[in-house]
């Protein structure tokens, strides 16, 4: 998105050059021309300022038009040249936006005590974007899923955290309370809908609920996946599904943004935990780096301004893990694998 600064003095540069242009051919009119041709240029006047009022608010319109999936944060020069950049990948919990908003406060506040290293957050468009560039090795650090975290492991990545609050890492089913759904059985021949195939706590770990639980995933409802929680929710909302997989941390965010909107569905069924989104590092990467990186990041509940940034996720803490911390996790999806549905 362009620069607001830059922006409005763009704009009052071609307002003066159109005003400019104006006053010249307006002075070039003799006395005489202007008395006989009154009448008509007020009319051509009117229809003229109603031209430039038109095309002034289709210009506005261009620049203010921005999707979120288009989303990129402008960054102040921070007066680091010629040092190495590191790349920081966060999996799509959120758009665009909404994940530099939540996330990239924490890396600034990383990259300002690390002066030998420069930290830039990347943002993916939709998990498909983010496998790839995990499993090419593009990200220098990246916060996966369980799932992509256990992946990444076959692509020259190690563990060295992870989100705490496990209890939350959970799948959740959301209906409408006006839905008329009481059991599981009711969502035979419906559509359910998921952030993505390779979700775990907002997909697996559902399908893994409902196929406990008398349904058949493949065959009594239909998938469909809507590329990110917020979609997800909205569509059970809408009520283009009869109900929604996700998992707590965007449904709190959701409740508290639209709290009149959440009060038309409720959370009718929920799964065991597992444990949360892991932290990973290249292993090509100087130790050094990766230390500090890791320690300023597994120690933010230790001061004010880190607990702040926590808030954001929102997330007590973040926690120090190794690639074993995720055996459970390898279980489950080796039980899935084999029981619901192939995961690749």
């Amino acid at each position: 998105m362009p620069n607001s600064s830059y922006q409005y003095s763009f704009i009052a540069l071609l307002l003066s050059f159109s005003f400019t242009i104006y006053a010249d051919n307006h002075a070039s009119t003799t006395i005489a021309d202007q008395a006989k041709t009154a009448e008509t240029a007020q009319t051509d006047g009117v229809a003229q300022q109603s031209a430039l009022v038109k095309w002034w608010q289709s210009l506005l319109a261009d620049w203010d038009k921005q999707s979120d999936d288009d989303y990129q944060p402008s960054f102040s020069p921070q007066g680091k040249s010629n040092i190495t950049q590191y790349i920081i990948g966060i999996h799509p919990l959120h758009n665009p936006k909404r994940l530099f908003e939540v996330y990239g406060p924490i890396i600034d506040f990383i990259d300002t005590r690390i002066p030998e290293a420069q930290f830039s957050l990347e943002a993916s468009r939709n998990y498909e974007e983010f496998d790839k560039k995990l499993y090419s090795g593009h990200f220098d650090f990246a916060m996966p899923n369980p799932y992509q975290t256990v992946n990444s492991l076959k692509y020259g990545y190690r563990v060295f955290g992870k989100m705490a609050d496990d209890e939350d890492f959970r799948g959740i089913i959301l209906v409408r309370r006006d839905s008329g759904i009481n059991s599981v059985a009711d969502l035979k021949g419906k559509a359910v809908s998921y952030p993505a195939a390779t979700a775990l706590a907002a997909t697996m770990m559902p399908q893994y609920y409902l196929h406990t639980h008398g349904i058949d995933i493949n065959r009594d409802i239909e998938n469909r996946y809507v590329g990110s929680q917020e979609s997800s929710i909205i569509n059970v909302l809408r009520g283009h599904v009869a109900a929604a997989a996700t998992w707590p941390v965007p449904w709190k965010l959701f409740s508290a943004e639209n709290p009149r909107l959440a009060e038309q569905l409720e959370v009718k069924w929920q799964t065991e935990p597992l444990q949360n989104n892991g932290w990973v590092v290249r292993k090509d990467l100087p130790g050094e780096v990766a230390d500090k990186f890791a320690d300023l990041l597994l120690n933010l509940d230790q001061h004010e301004q880190g607990r702040e940034l926590l808030a954001r996720v929102p997330v007590s803490r973040f926690e120090a893990a190794n690639d074993a911390s995720y055996g459970p996790v390898q279980a489950f999806l080796a039980t899935f694998n084999k029981t619901v549905r192939p995961i690749e």
